[in-house]
């Protein structure tokens, strides 16, 4: 069952993403998703500034997707589907929640950025129908540079 976040979902949100990212910890450049708290987190949904879906199971949320409405489509980050749950299409069923909920906001794309060095993610967005829209360079705060596509996938209109 997938439902929108509320606030008091920070906590599973935080344990979630972080067991999702721990495999990128001894990368060249780690995932700044294991630097966030509970409560950047916490105040980014009090604060409006993002939406998250929560994949629950049995009780348990098992994925999560954070989202943040820009002007002109919906922007998504963090997809994240606990390590032993992977390969049931959780991450498919949360990408399927966003298009609904950007159809329902009248967005009609949605992009996320992804490591161009994690083929697995690019592979993933592909096969859901997103495409490279653009290739950058981010620099961390420690200098490190870390190229990053944008994925892209345009949406219907209804």
């Amino acid at each position: 069952m997938i439902l929108l976040a509320e606030v008091s979902h920070a906590e599973e949100i935080h344990r979630t993403m972080l067991a999702a990212f721990e495999e990128y910890r001894f990368s060249n450049a780690p995932s700044s998703a294991l630097e966030e708290t509970v409560d950047t987190i916490e105040t980014s949904l009090r604060n409006g500034e993002e939406k998250a879906f929560l994949f629950w199971r049995e009780k348990k949320v098992i994925g999560v997707v954070r989202f943040r409405e820009q002007k002109e489509h919906l922007y998504f980050f963090r997809l994240s589907v606990s390590p032993e749950e992977r390969g049931q299409g959780i991450a498919r069923q949360l990408l399927a929640a966003l298009e609904r909920y950007a159809a329902s906001r009248r967005l009609f794309q949605l992009q996320c950025q992804v490591r161009l060095s994690v083929a697995k993610n690019i592979a993933l967005y592909e096969q859901n129908g997103f495409y490279i829209s653009n290739r950058t360079t981010v620099r961390k705060p420690d200098e490190t540079k870390v190229e990053i596509v944008i994925m892209t996938k345009e949406l219907k209109e209804k």
